[in-house]
């Protein structure tokens, strides 16, 4: 594993962890049973009840609605757009606790089928990018059941302690003492979640996704934003390639394309390290044939369409 996709792993993994453990240590969740935000340990209210008790005046409302809830929220949203806009999903290749999922998922169904998803046509090469022998092995579908229902009732679990006190969630479930309703949705999420994992997962990745969505939305309107661009003058290199960029990617697309038929990358970068991986023996020393390009550089990928073939310099592949 390269040192790119280690520091990936190690930020989804922190990430994945503060999902699992925001809840209990109050860092941010809603709780029903008070109607009200918890963060960081404090409440957080826009102060709507003080008004209605006649505790607080409508100009202290007016005033607790825009500092506590107009402007964090334009604040998140303006931030999120604008690394959305500049880098696109870049939240879903390094952060996202379900995008993570859906990777450990392919790579065990890989294993058991040869194939990343069930919906895939070809069996994948029995090896890495790097050359080492990855072959097929059903005993790997325990594994991968397993951790789909694992996978799936934590997110259930989790998700139920972002709505209800963890103290009372967790102390349930262990005490055996869960009430009808919180079990119905523990049973309910997790069946559903697992069927998703199992079946769907990247056409909800792809299409489901509202978050996903939206910043593939954004980045298609910049297109100076980073994207995945292939060294069109180099690329008879490509002819002894078995194709390892388009294999390794998690949402099966063809990094090799025009960003209009990549509107899905989450820049996990995969696709770089495989390139690089297997053309090392053929470049000569030269940069790979597949890097991350923005600005100027990134208009041969997001221009290239309809006849269209802009002129790019030649240090945009150089590194």
């Amino acid at each position: 594993m390269t040192r790119l996709q280690r520091w990936r792993r190690a930020l989804q993994m922190a990430f994945f962890i503060l999902f699992i453990l925001a809840p209990p240590l109050d860092l941010f969740r809603y709780d029903l049973t008070r109607s009200h935000f918890v963060f960081f340990g404090y409440t957080w209210s826009l102060g709507i009840d003080s008004v209605i008790a006649g505790q607080a005046s409508a100009l202290e409302a007016f005033t607790g609605i825009v500092l506590r809830g107009l402007l964090p929220l334009f604040a998140l949203v303006s931030t999120f757009i604008w690394v959305s806009w500049r880098y696109g999903r870049l939240y879903c290749g390094w952060l996202c606790p379900h995008f993570s999922v859906v990777e450990w998922i392919n790579g065990l169904m890989r294993r058991a089928t040869g194939r990343p998803s069930l919906w895939e046509r070809r069996q994948l090469p029995e090896s890495t990018p790097a050359g080492q022998p990855r072959p097929i092995n059903r005993l790997y579908w325990f594994p991968l059941i397993l951790s789909i229902f694992a996978f799936a009732f934590t997110w259930a679990l989790v998700l139920l302690t972002y709505l209800l006190p963890p103290a009372m969630i967790y102390g349930n479930l262990l005490q055996g003492t869960l009430t009808l309703n919180q079990s119905l949705f523990l049973v309910v999420a997790t069946g559903i979640f697992s069927l998703e994992f199992l079946f769907a997962r990247h056409l909800f990745c792809r299409f489901g996704c509202a978050v996903g969505v939206f910043q593939s939305l954004v980045w298609m309107g910049n297109r100076k934003a980073m994207v995945v661009g292939f060294d069109r003058s180099r690329s008879n290199v490509c002819i002894d390639c078995s194709a390892a960029c388009e294999h390794e990617c998690p949402m099966r697309l063809k990094p090799r394309s025009i960003k209009r038929r990549m509107f899905t990358c989450t820049e996990c970068g995969r696709c770089l390290t495989a390139c690089e991986q297997v053309q090392g023996h053929l470049t000569n020393g030269k940069p790979p044939l597949l890097q991350w390009v923005q600005d100027e550089c990134a208009l041969d990928v997001s221009s290239r369409d309809f006849g269209i073939k802009p002129t790019i310099s030649r240090d945009c592949y150089k590194r």
